[in-house]
């Protein structure tokens, strides 16, 4: 029907033949996704051939009161919609997938009705879903995970316990120093430095279990090679974007790269309700069939999590993939997932691809973070890995198993780290999270109060993170285990900590060595200056050799001696951390946006070396 009425030539319909043959797909899919069919009209053809009529639902209401007992993604997995009730008392339904007698009786049974069937396209209902329980699905994306578990969420920053808890330290604390200062300055200066030096003992030791045993999950070329396109599942990719005009036309390019079956892969373009330049700027980009703008309706917190639990309601594909807007993932990511997935038993609920930048020469942040994150994604990750304890997972190149992640409750979208929530939720909750060797390039900040911005909101999540989850300390121990829960308050208490403790550090450093005579020995031992002192010189020299160590496996031996520069960028780090506590005081669950685009590198795909295996 379609080469007669001339809406393609025998030789497209040859083609797309070929593909289906080689990959099970349907026709209809692989004839939109290659963009030879407009999907309006392939919908209508299709009408036509199965004898019904084809209803567009974009003016369309439905019935309120038909609704009532479906749940939303169920119609957007099953591709139909109650749309009205007829004068003869069946309810009109409209269906993207091909009319049956049993498919009839399935839908009679879920509306308890006799029906009369109209045919619509996916996109439409999708959209009729959207619009119709719009409250209803920004609540439970905004709300969902706070009903169901309160204790797992980060709405409420305190809870009265821990509110006493930390009020009756203070109190303690104040009365100690009226009592004996120099007694209660010393128990608490070897306290905080003892934890300090556990907390880069710990990162030490781990990242060397990860240089010595590489624990990614290694896919090979020939196991992606031997992959069949008839044999992979449809892989949704969630796309959140905020504010991001300038970049959207690159990310529609980047996400072209990517080596999956055209008609297996569903690209959820996840766009706020008001930023209309960002709306604009996707469509004028003119985005390929595979790409689904979801417009996530405007209420608070307007954060990247709760974007993606909207985004999680219209997720078709058996496994899911997070990806920032300036992200280049290597084109076989995807696949390199499925086949580490297949791997691993129902028990893996993520796998977590490297994340490092293509931008590294642009100035002396950028190198310094390359620096950083080469050793977090291709030291730290591997090394929690084989040890078995939890991996908290990076902001982007998240794949997920879709049920799992939806028995998970989804994202915090009152947590500014949503990612590393939901990785110690996960091991709590007795699920893994493993490696891949794989890597994603994103942009680094190249501008020092972007940078602020940025990890401000990283330390701020990781304070919520921790506070969250030693609520119920039993419950994480429980869940994970003893080590695993040593391991959660060393890797996510430890991090702040340590970045609050270096400004006091190098204060005391400087005055015992510029100002010997002036009377820190009134308040503190000797002994106790010189463990401080000892605490800083090897936790910056050890900071220094981890960096050290993140340019010899992406073989950037130049960034070698930029670790030097560790120490000043620790300072950096204080002052996001500094704020970071204020702003979980004054501003919890305020999102500070990252801006992107200022990169004056030239935007190649790839342009690191993959970490050595």
């Amino acid at each position: 029907m379609l080469v007669s009425r001339g809406v393609i030539t025998p030789g497209q319909m040859a083609e797309a033949l070929q593909v289906q043959e080689a990959t099970g797909s349907r026709l209809g899919a692989i004839l939109i996704t290659s963009g030879l069919v407009r999907r309006l009209d392939l919908y209508e053809l299709l009408a036509e051939q199965w004898g019904l009529p084809f209803l567009d639902l974009t003016d369309v209401e439905l019935d309120p009161g038909l609704l009532t007992e479906h749940d939303p993604t169920d119609l957007v997995q099953a591709g139909w919609v109650p749309v009205r009730r007829e004068s003869d008392g069946r309810i009109l339904i409209a269906t993207a997938e091909k009319p049956s007698p049993d498919r009839a009786r399935t839908i009679e049974a879920a509306v308890g009705a006799r029906i009369t069937q109209a045919v619509t396209t996916d996109w439409d209902i999708d959209q009729a879903v959207h619009r119709s329980f719009r409250e209803r699905l920004v609540d439970d994306a905004t709300t969902g995970l706070w009903r169901r578990s309160a204790a797992q969420s980060a709405r409420k920053v305190l809870y009265a316990r821990q509110a006493w808890v930390l009020g009756l330290l203070l109190a303690g604390f104040v009365a100690s120093i009226n009592i004996d200062p120099v007694a209660t300055l010393t128990v608490t200066s070897m306290l905080i430095s003892v934890f300090f030096l556990i907390s880069v003992v710990f990162k030490f030791v781990v990242c060397l279990r990860g240089a010595q045993h590489e624990q990614h999950e290694t896919i090979t070329a020939e196991e992606v090679a031997a992959l069949g396109d008839h044999d992979l599942p449809v892989y949704t990719v969630l796309v959140p974007v905020y504010k991001e005009a300038n970049i959207v036309a690159d990310l529609m390019n980047n996400l072209k790269d990517l080596d999956y079956p055209r008609d297996r892969l569903e690209i959820l373009l996840l766009m706020e309700e008001d930023d209309t330049e960002t709306i604009a700027a996707a469509r004028a980009a003119a985005p390929p069939a595979t790409v689904r703008f979801v417009i996530v309706p405007d209420r608070l917190p307007k954060t990247k999590p709760k974007a993606c639990n909207v985004g999680l309601f219209f997720a078709r594909g058996e496994y899911v993939v997070i990806y920032d807007a300036e992200d280049r993932p290597e084109p076989d990511q995807l696949k390199k997932a499925v086949v580490a997935f297949r791997r691993a038993g129902e028990d893996t609920a993520c796998v977590q691809a490297a994340l490092n930048y293509w931008n590294v020469d642009d100035n002396a942040l950028t190198r310094m973070f390359t620096l950083e994150y080469s050793f977090w994604f291709d030291y730290m990750l591997p090394g929690l890995d084989d040890l078995g304890l939890p991996i908290p997972l990076g902001g982007t190149s998240n794949h997920f198993r879709v049920r799992a992640l939806r028995k998970l409750g989804g994202w915090d979208p009152f947590n500014v780290t949503e990612d590393a929530d939901l990785g110690i939720r996960a091991a709590v909750l007795g699920y893994r999270v493993t490696v891949i060797n794989s890597t994603t390039f994103e942009e680094a900040n190249r501008a020092v109060g972007n940078w602020i911005r940025q990890r401000s909101r990283w330390i701020k999540g990781y304070l919520q993170t921790l506070l969250v989850h030693l609520r119920q300390p039993g419950t994480i121990v429980r869940g994970a285990g003893w080590k695993q829960s040593l391991s959660f308050v060393l890797l996510i208490g430890g991090t702040p900590a340590s970045f609050l403790l270096t400004p006091p550090l190098y204060l005391i450093f400087g005055l015992s060595l510029l100002s010997p005579d002036l009377p820190i020995g009134q308040f503190f031992p000797d002994w106790v200056l010189l463990f401080g002192v000892f605490n800083l010189i090897v936790g910056n020299a050890t900071m220094v050799y981890l960096a050290m160590m993140g340019a010899f496996r992406r073989r950037r031996y130049g960034l070698m001696l930029w670790a030097l520069l560790n120490p000043l960028y620790w300072l950096l780090h204080a002052i996001a951390a500094y704020k970071a506590v204020w702003q979980l005081i004054t501003k919890p669950h305020y999102w500070e946006k990252t801006t992107h685009g200022l990169s004056v590198a030239p935007a190649r795909a790839h342009p690191a070396p993959a970490a050595v295996q």
